[in-house]
């Protein structure tokens, strides 16, 4: 009897524990964090330079309902362009999150194919970091895509992974931001040389990103 009562209380204590933190957070609201707009992005990154900005139509945004973003064809020098997108979401409560490429992208018609992972090397000499990797298609256009889950320190390619890690540190740190980074090179010659240029053009938006997606 005396150990029923021991665990009873024990659940209750980590119950009403729970309740504190959830109460106090809600309270408190989420933690601010000073961020860069990513209209001040970097025009050249690595060897790419901006080749031209795109606008997200206004239908498309309601369902994307990001608070800030990106979305940039870059050059290189030898003629490969790349698109980078950057969807920033200043807080994930009431519904608003990441909208996944595997979802979005089949209802504009796009075929995905060859899912796999690629190793990104970390800005600044850091750790690698894993991101997916696709061929999209519609019609006969091709393209080798790369994309990941960033914020809060980490770079993630799991969505679930992410979406348990924004849960962790809503209580942890009271913060839900985050970003869904994607990058897309057309295919026009091997897979292999438009895989290296997305990992290329990932590895340099990455660098960058720190001032404007916050660890």
């Amino acid at each position: 009897m005396k150990r029923s009562s021991i665990k009873f209380a024990v659940l209750l204590i980590a119950i009403l524990g729970a309740g504190a933190v959830v109460n106090t957070w809600t309270y408190l609201g989420e933690a601010h964090v000073d961020r860069k707009s990513l209209k001040a992005f970097p025009e050249k990154i690595g060897a790419w330079q901006k080749s031209n900005d795109q606008t997200i139509d206004e239908p498309t945004m309601k369902v994307l309902r990001a608070s800030d973003y990106l979305l940039r064809d870059f050059r290189r020098s030898d003629g490969v362009i790349g698109n980078f997108y950057v969807g920033y979401y200043a807080s994930q409560r009431e519904g608003v999150s990441y909208h996944s490429p595997l979802n979005c992208l089949p209802g504009s018609g796009w075929m995905l194919s060859e899912p796999g992972k690629v190793s990104i090397p970390g800005p600044s000499g850091g750790s690698n970091f894993i991101a997916n990797k696709y061929v999209i298609q519609n019609g006969n256009y091709r393209s080798l895509m790369i994309y990941w889950y960033q914020g809060r320190g980490r770079a993630v390619a799991s969505e679930y992974w992410g979406k348990i890690y924004t849960v962790i540190d809503s209580v942890r740190l009271r913060r839900s931001d985050g970003a869904l980074v994607r990058v897309t090179v057309p295919i026009s010659g091997s897979e292999e040389k438009a895989l290296e240029a997305a990992t290329d053009l990932a590895r340099s938006g990455a660098s960058a990103l720190g001032e404007f997606v916050p660890n």
